[in-house]
């Protein structure tokens, strides 16, 4: 098959080009011993990533502790500022991706807090990105198509000359809701089954892979 030629490759963030489910797990028992609440097991915490810090931390303090919530806010916000980088990398093959879509015009759409996504970039890669959008910019959150139609407003960029790349099916619902293709890794966070009866228009297993499909 012929490669696809695009203008903007628009990429989640967490489960997508980072590994970061770590330090966001490490920060959340962190937030939940400090507020005297029970820890939770790290795999269910991974399962809570994808829909933004406020939804997060809503199911981690539990039901019936929602009072604590602006409180949990605050420590994990001092916690994860500190330690986000501490484990969160690239994943393998990233670099080397964005290295050779270098003349591309490449922008970043995530449900994570613009704060956060902005101290992780700056510290793993700033360089690669010409844009970025995060949850709470105003946009609404993925599935919502707002901040990937922002996007492509700001960067000037036609809905059939971009490509969203992400790892949950807010990410391939999000992209169809805007009018764009989107391309699912299988690599990331998210669930294979949900992601594949989205029925993206690729799904990669590699970061690699991208550099065959688009030009």
């Amino acid at each position: 098959m012929a490669p696809t030629s695009v203008d903007l490759l628009i990429f989640d963030l967490d489960g997508t080009l980072i590994e970061s489910k770590w330090d966001i797990a490490h920060s959340v028992n962190f937030t939940l011993v400090e507020l005297g609440l029970p820890e939770r097991p790290i795999e269910e915490i991974f399962g809570f990533v994808g829909d933004g810090v406020k939804r997060l931390l809503r199911l981690a303090v539990g039901e019936g502790n929602q009072a604590r919530f602006e409180e949990a806010l605050q420590v994990f916000r001092g916690h994860y500022l500190e330690h986000c980088l501490d484990r969160t990398t690239f994943y393998p093959g990233i670099e080397p991706m964005l290295q050779h879509f270098s003349g591309k015009t490449k922008a970043i759409a995530t449900n994570k807090s613009i704060e956060y996504t902005r101290v992780i970039l700056n510290g793993l890669g700033p360089q690669h990105f010409g844009y970025m959008v995060g949850g709470d910019n105003g946009f609404g959150l993925k599935p919502e198509p707002g901040m990937l139609l922002h996007v492509m407003e700001m960067l000037g960029a036609s809905k059939e000359r971009t490509v969203l790349i992400g790892d949950s099916t807010n990410d391939i619902n999000g992209g169809h809701n805007a009018g764009i293709r989107v391309c699912a890794v299988g690599y990331g966070m998210g669930n294979r089954e949900k992601m594949a009866a989205c029925q993206p228009d690729w799904f990669i297993e590699r970061p690699e892979e991208l550099m065959e499909l688009f030009v």
